[in-house]
């Protein structure tokens, strides 16, 4: 690419990204002088059933992302397209659901067809639209301003600021509404069950060292008996147990090959002469990204898991990167 045309994409690209954001800034500010926002989140808030968002074209496709924000959050809703539900899909829409229907002008024929056949089922009917004069505005019970005056199209054709405010808008209603719920890092994790973001939020420590047998010499083991232990249980360490059962240290790789680098004989050594005293801990109700983040902070690849002082196994670096949180 020429040198020029390239300087002129970036440029074109920058102007994009600053004329949306600086659209974005309107919209913020624009809830302080919307009284109708408090009264759409107080409307949905209260509602016996669903949030139906509805739309047509790009605004359709914007409502689609919002009704997942919604779902994932703990609020039900629905998508039903503009164009489907006057032709026969408006039986999505039950008694006390609540519509949202997105249209920058707001005056889209679907739209006109659709409103007073929402308004006829006595639904309430929030209107997501730059165009606070619009046959949608006017019928509404809620209105949502998004003011757009231009498009990063130079021609004013292309859907971009418009629908970036209208996604912006929607992520703003499902947080307050999260904030109006009191929706907790527990409540999130009942709907994202799958991945690595609900294995944040759900997955313990123990669910993990249970998959191995814990492995453990006494005190005064030898080094060959340590050595085959941590071999035998693939860890990378091994718990040092008194005849009581109780913890005393833990041996690890790293201690083997540092007194190996030592000039000693190593004939008699034991495992009470090689264990470090203060291993890093975790109990076994913990969160196992919490047992990721105590990884990285000391650079170790093991923690031993105690259950009130009892040692019950290790969970390993692996473990973790197996289940995806890595």
């Amino acid at each position: 690419m020429e040198e020029s045309k390239q300087n002129l994409t970036v440029l074109t690209a920058q102007r994009t990204i600053r004329t949306e954001a600086e659209a974005l800034f309107a919209l913020a500010d624009s809830l302080t002088d919307t009284p109708d926002f408090p009264d759409c989140l107080d409307a949905i808030h209260r509602a016996t059933g669903r949030v139906i968002l509805t739309g047509i074209g790009k605004s359709a496709i914007v409502a689609q992302k919002i009704t997942a924000t919604l779902n994932s959050t703990g609020q039900p809703a629905l998508f039903l397209h503009a164009a489907d539900a006057i032709h026969g899909d408006l039986g999505m829409v039950q008694p006390g659901d609540v519509v949202i229907c997105l249209s920058k002008s707001g005056e889209t024929p679907e739209i006109k067809v659709l409103v007073p056949l929402v308004k006829n089922f006595g639904n309430s009917l929030i209107a997501v639209t730059a165009n606070r004069d619009s046959t949608l505005a006017r019928q509404a019970d809620f209105v949502l301003w998004t003011p757009v005056l231009h498009e990063a199209d130079p021609n004013n054709l292309a859907p971009t600021v418009s629908t970036t405010a209208q996604m912006a808008l929607g992520d703003a209603i499902a947080m307050a509404l999260v904030t109006l719920r009191g929706f907790s890092p527990s409540d999130f994790a009942k709907f994202h069950p799958g991945g690595a973001l609900g294995k944040q939020l759900y997955l313990r420590v123990h669910e993990l060292c249970a998959l191995h047998e814990p492995p453990a010499v006494s005190p005064d083991a030898t080094l060959r008996e340590v050595i085959l232990e941590i071999s035998s249980k693939r860890l990378g360490a091994t718990a040092v147990l008194d005849e009581a059962g109780a913890l005393t240290g833990v041996i690890t790789d790293g201690d083997l090959r540092r007194m190996l680098a030592k000039p000693m004989d190593f004939t008699h050594l034991t495992a009470r002469e090689i264990m470090s005293v203060t291993p890093k801990s975790i109990a076994p109700d913990a969160l196992a990204v919490h047992a990721l983040a105590m990884m990285r902070q000391h650079s170790i690849t093991q923690l031993l898991v105690l259950d009130a002082g009892r040692y019950i196994g290790i969970v390993h670096l692996h473990d973790l990167v197996r289940e995806g949180l890595l």
